[in-house]
């Protein structure tokens, strides 16, 4: 039985990556790309592959995303990043799944491998990194704070086995950009500390190196599973310092005098 099947993507910007995932999308029946002010080629792309733009200005991850899904008109709706995209053996798996589903399931999730670095990342806790993005139409919702936002199903959910695709970061300056931005969302959220929670930044950021380089064994991932861990453990830091930092009084200049 043929079922229709929408793609919706959130996008600003993004000229350099959307074009895998605009390639890989000939399965769906509709893309609908929900543009929030891109100033560079990301809306010319999406057109001319056929996809239907829609503008509307930033609301936040969540919000953002929940407004794409109900644009969509197929029977289910697969939610994808700007940087995902489908390879072909998994689009033939979603056909496969949906054709067959039972009315009681209502989605499914699927592992994300990402590249980075030159190569596909398989551990350092980045990988099966199982996402629900396929739903029901009105079966889901998407929720959340800035930092994990996540489609909660309300309903049945079953597993596929073959990856959707990531094409994590552009570069190590992007991947320490992207850390900076989030550390600063998380003590959006959380709000200031004070110096315990600084110092038990210390442990933390350890244990979160020899989590991602030892326990989950990065190291195996050669010279880009070592960056990732590092990345991974100053990020953990960068949030403890900048909540420490945000209960400080620090002046915008410095006194007058240097004694």
């Amino acid at each position: 039985m043929k079922v229709n099947i929408s793609i919706v993507v959130i996008a600003c910007n993004e000229a350099d990556r959307i074009g895998h995932l605009l390639e890989h999308a000939d399965f769906a029946d509709e893309v609908i790309v929900v543009d929030s002010g891109s100033t560079d080629d990301t809306v010319a792309l999406c057109e001319a592959a056929g996809a239907r733009v829609i503008h509307r200005d930033w609301k936040g991850y969540a919000d953002q995303k929940h407004f794409a899904m109900q644009q969509a008109k197929g029977q289910w709706v697969l939610n994808l990043d700007a940087d995902e995209f489908v390879p072909e053996e998994l689009a033939v798996e979603i056909q496969k799944a949906l054709a067959s589903a039972p009315v009681e399931t209502k989605g499914f999730s699927m592992p994300r491998l990402s590249y980075y670095l030159g190569r596909w990342i398989r551990h350092g806790g980045w990988y099966p990194d199982r996402k629900i993005r396929l739903v029901r139409k009105g079966a889901g919702k998407w929720i959340g704070d800035g930092l994990h936002e996540q489609l909660m199903v309300d309903g049945l959910v079953e597993t596929l086995s073959v990856p959707l695709r990531h094409l994590v970061y552009r570069n190590i300056s992007d991947h320490v950009t992207t850390a900076n931005r989030f550390s600063d969302v998380y003590v959006k959220s959380r709000g200031s500390a004070g110096t315990l929670f600084l110092l038990s930044g210390i442990p933390h950021t350890l244990g979160k190196f020899l989590e991602c380089y030892l326990w989950k064994r990065g190291f195996l991932d050669g010279w880009p599973g070592l960056i990732i861990a590092m990345i991974s453990s100053g990020y953990i830091f960068l949030k403890h310092a900048k909540a420490w930092e945000a209960a400080q009084n620090f002046a915008d200049a410095p006194p007058s005098s240097g004694h």
